[in-house]
């Protein structure tokens, strides 16, 4: 059984530290998450009341995969305290490591993001490139996977990086099925550019929400711009905008993202040839569908579908 380990830290978020254990023991026992501390004392948390573990530092060296939640103090931990340093020394050669938010400023500290992208909170971000200016900071993004590190945005995008994680692991029925347990979105569309503050529009305002469930019906189609600004009864220009205003990508970008999930899907739940799994999801050719999968993923319709097969037969 794959294991996941929390790392709770003085100070800790609540909410971010009970993501892990929501989202990986809600899929069906595949995972053990447990919780430790840097001495396996009782930590206080943000809020008001501290927390007790039955795990010290040692079960940081049994984990398959480590998750650092944001805690109070991480903007200022430019340098590691001691403990937290031998503590995270302990993870093992080739598990991953994940932060939630400001967590990525622990990576950071220890040199684990040294030369890689990452992303935390927009809020941040400014001081985070101050302080470390050897990562690849993108503070556009809700996640970023660079193999065996993963960071996230703000608190709610930790759910979205541990979704991933089920979903590159077992697939995405496993992971829709753990979504849908936890009455989340399986996939949230966009960056972080959405939740940036900006001026609230006016209340009389259209959305694109409603042009968005049309596409997703229709994905099949040759959807253009036009197409879509037509369904909202706007301007092309005033369409883009708002669009990229309320998901953080243009029309174009979510259109790919929306047909290579589905693609997917279809990869993993069926036996339908690529040529027409293109079709399906609204690729002009098998070649474009390969070339954006990949573009995505790093893999091939094939290799894709070999592994997730391989991975529901476990």
């Amino acid at each position: 059984m794959h294991r996941v380990v929390v790392l709770a830290l003085d100070g800790v978020y609540p909410f971010e530290l009970g993501i892990p254990q929501r989202v990986f023991g809600t899929a069906d026992g595949r995972y053990e998450t447990v919780t430790c501390t840097v001495d396996g004392r009782p930590v206080r948390t943000s809020a008001d009341f501290a927390i007790t573990v039955d795990h010290g530092p040692e079960a940081l060296s049994t984990a398959d995969t480590v998750v650092i939640p944001p805690y109070e103090l991480a903007p200022t931990s430019v340098k590691l305290p001691a403990p937290v340093a031998e503590a995270l020394a302990l993870i093992p050669a080739g598990a991953r490591v994940v932060s939630i938010c400001t967590g990525a400023f622990t990576l950071a500290a220890a040199g684990l993001l040294d030369g890689r992208r990452a992303t935390t909170h927009w809020a941040l971000a400014g001081r985070f490139r101050e302080a470390f200016p050897q990562v690849a900071l993108d503070a556009d993004v809700l996640f970023i996977d660079d193999g065996d590190v993963l960071t996230s945005a703000g608190a709610a995008s930790g759910v979205d990086v541990c979704l991933h994680l089920v979903r590159k692991d077992h697939g995405s029925e496993v992971a829709n099925r753990v979504a849908r347990r936890c009455v989340v979105p399986p996939w949230r569309d966009g960056g972080q550019a959405q939740y940036i503050e900006q001026p609230v529009p006016e209340p009389s305002a259209a959305g694109t929400a409603a042009t968005r469930e049309w596409a997703l019906r229709r994905l099949d189609e040759p959807l253009t711009l036009t197409d879509l600004a037509g369904h909202a009864r706007m301007s092309l220009r005033t369409f883009a905008r708002r669009f990229r205003d309320e998901v953080g990508v243009s029309p174009g970008r979510w259109l790919i993202q929306q047909r290579v999930a589905r693609a997917r899907e279809l990869l993993e739940s069926s036996d339908l040839p690529v040529e027409q799994i293109a079709g399906r999801v609204g690729f002009a050719t098998p070649a474009s569908l390969r070339q954006h999968l990949n573009a995505a993923i790093g893999v091939s319709p094939q290799a894709y579908r070999r592994t997730f097969q391989a991975a529901g037969d476990r």
